[in-house]
């Protein structure tokens, strides 16, 4: 996905689990090269704000100066995935290793809004955290897929 030797990383809220959720994304990620490394974050407590500044630390914590980092959020852009697989195109050009983000259930704090250089939407509707690993896992794939111009995507389908 990224230039050889650089890092793909998707920093996640909320506790790694066991099932199909699990199972997909291990499933895209196997697939991806290089395979990303998940890191799950445990989710914040406290009030909704408390929530999101001590998820936020965690977050900032995790993300190095270098790292080009790609925010999930509902106020993001929505590409299709031909849109997707330019964008991580020319993320990969940079050479910088790729950080994808993704918030708890109270969504992500301004202050990685802020650190993001691109925020991403996966869509209007709302998605439990883990299936937005495997949405964003399989999106990985299948950009991957179009910039190798493996037949994966299927473009042109009706």
């Amino acid at each position: 996905m990224t230039a050889p030797g650089a890092r793909l990383r998707i920093i996640a809220i909320g506790r790694d689990s066991k099932g199909p959720e699990a199972d997909l994304v291990a499933r895209y990620a196997a697939r991806l090269q290089p395979r990303p490394e998940v890191v799950a974050l445990p989710d914040g407590t406290g009030s909704p704000a408390e929530i999101k500044r001590r998820e936020a630390d965690a977050i900032l914590r995790r993300l190095a100066a270098e790292d080009l980092v790609i925010a999930l959020d509902l106020g993001g852009k929505a590409p299709d995935s031909a849109a997707f697989a330019a964008m991580l195109a020319s993320w990969r050009e940079t050479s910088r290793p790729l950080a994808f983000v993704i918030g708890g259930a109270e969504g992500l704090e301004r202050r990685i809004i802020a650190r993001a250089d691109a925020v991403l939407s996966l869509g209007n509707l709302t998605l439990p955290h883990l299936l937005a690993r495997a949405v964003l896992a399989e999106q990985l794939y299948r950009a991957q897929c179009i910039l190798a111009g493996h037949p994966y995507h299927r473009a042109g389908r009706p």
